[in-house]
């Protein structure tokens, strides 16, 4: 490097600023060899992260919800600083129209499900979600069994992951899908890529690979997503495998005809619907697929889940993992267009919590249908 000798007339003027020159060079090359470092060296927990990032859910237990309302306050959590302090709020927009704002969560793509919770023949969906300011908005439409939109309590869930899980306990994924097949959104918990093939009208196969185990074991949900018209998807059969797990998804319209419409699903084993392990600490899920097979059938507290009810409701009642605040959702499984709902809020009693499950068939005609369904709080 070249250097210039100073002339005596910049000596007189010496300051503080170049007299430490030198040590400014010095330090910036030790700043350029940290920087080279630190980029040679993985940092600590970088390939791995809080699943998931960011998530929220709620119950609207008022079907015509005023302006800025609170839902229930002990069936609504998120990820947020202070959600008891800074709670999710639901505004009708039409006739069985609902947004959901969930605070501060915003811009993390994800997905979202919806649940009606209604003793009669509904089914919600979700129209379509999107960032507003800092947070993230749902939105929700209910239907009744002719496609006629009709006011419904229902609940809801956002949830956004991404990287590893801190904790590798389990498996989770999640899909958003298009109408045509499209992947527009998806999570792997072992950083695979998820896939979606289109079949016939209404028919998706879901491929999530790396996930689950070679035989029956964890939980589906699926949920309609579809901005102009009603629509009810369903897991219409599954095939688990050692390299991963098939899903095949079905979709259809208020006449019961097979629909293509854009849909969410999310597989979970030994976690929560909305991806966490160990937090939350009480959460579980059960498919009924005319028996209950065991590794379908989780409690976080090691209990066992069980299932009782004629169908018209069925009950399925997890012990010693009720703790508020807490969710719960239903997807139908099997051929045929039926779908699954919640017939009322779950309830807590001493620890154990009672989700009760209705499904319907064409017309709104309550059935005993096979059906996942899941629970968790959110501690």
């Amino acid at each position: 490097m070249h250097v210039r000798t100073a002339a005596p007339k910049r000596r007189r003027v010496h300051t503080a600023a170049t007299a430490n020159g030198p040590v400014r060079a010095v330090l910036l090359i030790m700043g350029m060899l940290a920087a080279l470092l630190a980029a040679a060296l993985p940092t600590a927990g970088a390939a791995q992260a809080a699943v998931p990032d960011r998530w929220g859910f709620a119950y609207l237990d008022n079907p015509t919800p005023p302006s800025g309302y609170v839902p229930d306050p002990t069936r609504q959590w998120g990820s947020w600083t202070s959600p008891s302090a800074n709670p999710v709020k639901v505004d009708q927009l039409g006739l069985g129209s609902y947004v959901a704002h969930f605070p501060l969560i915003g811009g993390a793509g994800g997905i979202a499900h919806a649940t009606a919770v209604n003793s009669t023949a509904h089914w919600c969906q979700i129209a379509y979600w999107k960032q507003v300011g800092s947070g993230e908005d749902v939105f929700v439409n209910c239907y009744l069994p002719s496609g006629a939109p009709d006011n419904s309590t229902f609940t809801v869930l956002y949830t956004s992951s991404s990287g590893t899980p801190a904790t590798p306990t389990g498996s989770y994924g999640y899909i958003y899908s298009d109408s045509g097949g499209t992947v527009l959104t998806q999570y792997n918990s072992t950083t695979a890529v998820n896939s979606v093939s289109k079949g016939s009208t209404g028919i998706w196969k879901a491929w999530l690979p790396g996930l689950g185990l070679s035989g029956y074991a964890g939980d589906f949900q699926v949920t309609a997503v579809d901005p102009q018209q009603g629509a009810h998807c369903k897991v219409s059969d599954w095939a688990p495998g050692a390299t991963g797990q098939t899903a095949v998804v079905a979709c259809y319209d208020a006449s019961d005809a097979p629909y293509d419409t854009q849909w969410t699903l999310s597989y979970s084993y030994l976690r929560a619907v909305h991806g966490s392990a160990f937090p939350p600490k009480s959460f579980g899920y059960l498919w009924y697929n005319g028996s209950l097979p065991a590794l379908t059938n989780y409690n976080s507290s090691g209990a066992t889940n069980t299932l009782g009810g004629s169908g018209a409701p069925f009950v399925v009642t997890l012990p010693s993992v009720a703790v508020p605040s807490d969710t719960a959702h239903a997807t139908a499984y099997g051929s045929g267009p039926g779908y699954c709902g919640l017939y009322a809020p779950w309830v807590r009693s001493g620890g154990t919590v009672q989700l009760p499950v209705n499904c319907f068939g064409p017309g709104g005609t309550p059935v005993k249908a096979p059906f996942f369904a899941a629970y968790t709080s959110a501690f």
